[in-house]
């Protein structure tokens, strides 16, 4: 990676990365972090993958309803061209890039932005999901939110599927995934 044209010099830039499972409210603080800098009048940028089309094309929209504008983007090359002025770089659902977007957000980071990531940190088997995990080990802050298991009310922080889909990645709602606990986790995936 070659960094020496993105060190500015000026402002430090760092990473704050929002995790946890489905219905866990990831988005929704996604969103009020980015209306906060809005309000403080700075420049943000906000991407989604453009696979993403749950609620709206364009818009990042919480399970709540509130919602932001955003880009969607199929590469996340272009993020690098599409933020090059701004303060603030906003990405949700992060778990449905490759790898490589943690390469482009090290640069912005270089170049003194601010970069706000939410995404998955488990898929529904339980596993690590897509660059997640790497991005929480760059990560100066990091905020693990939590859900209820819809089965015994105690804390979840897991993404059970519903649905008898394997593909790692099918978007859904409450009709394909639901928040449980470790414990519901692993009995409802008993053979």
């Amino acid at each position: 990676m070659f960094i020496e044209p993105y060190l500015t010099g000026k402002k430090k830039g760092w990473m704050e990365v929002i995790c946890g499972c489905m219905f866990s409210g990831k988005t929704e603080e996604l969103i009020r972090r980015l209306k906060r800098v809005q309000i403080a009048g700075q420049k943000a940028e906000i991407f989604k993958p453009a696979i993403d089309t749950r609620y709206d094309p364009l818009d990042i929209v919480s399970h709540d309803a509130s919602r932001i504008r955003s880009t969607p983007v199929d590469n996340y090359y272009n993020i690098l061209l599409l933020a090059s002025e701004c303060d603030v770089v906003g990405i949700d659902e992060a778990q449905f890039f490759d790898e490589g977007i943690v390469e482009v957000l090290e640069l912005l980071m270089l170049r003194g932005i601010r970069v706000i990531v939410a995404g998955l940190d488990m898929d529904y088997t339980g596993k690590p999901f897509g660059p997640v995990p790497a991005l929480l080990a760059r990560a100066e802050y990091i905020t693990k939110l939590h859900a209820i298991c819809v089965r015994c009310g105690d804390i979840a922080n897991y993404s059970y599927r519903i649905a008898k889909i394997d593909d790692q990645v099918l978007l859904g709602e409450k009709d394909v995934y639901e928040p449980r606990c470790r414990s519901c986790f692993y009995e409802g995936n008993k053979p």
